[in-house]
């Protein structure tokens, strides 16, 4: 099933069938060659009790805060592209690269697993790793193996050297993009965190 622009979704981080977290949102495009979401300002955040033995980092918020952000995904690909504004003036304040398992789709929208490592690029272009320091915390819990942290860096190394080659495969046009003003924060469905 295709989603329409406009279509109010759930996107979840789901972990072996069971979801831990989800982010109310708006499709902008949900095309074969990307997968475009809109998370606004004040969007629903929801988290379930227990993220590998203890809370998520994110427990507490119940909502998106600051400017919305716009979500970039290529099917099959294990990573979306988020866009962060900063300022009254909304300027670009970063372009996101989130890594994650490819999206799926599910009644609720789309759910994916993030990888915790990202990849944070400067308007001017500069580039730097972000959290590769937790991956190794995550195999003593129990959450990757040391092949999987592997896979994870190795997949940061590509995409980084798509970077230092100036290759990305997303429109800077999302820089300047503005949301319909009458986009309302969504509401959460009840059962967002049944698969």
């Amino acid at each position: 099933m295709r989603w329409r622009p406009g279509d109010a979704i759930v996107r979840r981080d789901v972990w072996h069938g069971r979801p831990s977290v989800a982010w109310g949102g708006y499709v902008l495009e949900d095309a074969d060659e990307q997968i475009v979401l809109y998370m606004p300002e004040g969007a629903p955040l929801a988290f379930t009790e227990d993220f590998f033995g203890a809370p998520h980092p994110w427990s507490g918020r119940d909502r998106w805060f600051g400017h919305g952000v716009v979500q970039l995904h290529r099917p099959g690909s294990m990573n979306s592209v988020w866009v962060f504004w900063a300022g009254p003036g909304r300027e670009l304040a970063a372009w996101y690269v989130n890594l994650e398992e490819p999206w799926r789709r599910s009644p609720l929208g789309f759910d994916t697993q993030d990888l915790e490592l990202d990849l944070v690029i400067e308007p001017d272009g500069a580039w730097s790793f972000k959290d590769d320091e937790q991956l190794e915390p995550w195999i003593a819990r129990g959450r990757w193996t040391p092949a999987e942290v592997a896979a994870i860096r190795a997949e940061g190394a590509r995409l980084g050297a798509e970077l230092d080659a100036g290759r990305r495969w997303w429109s800077e046009e999302w820089a300047t993009w503005e949301p319909d003003p009458a986009w309302a924060p969504p509401v959460l469905p009840e059962g967002w965190d049944a698969i």
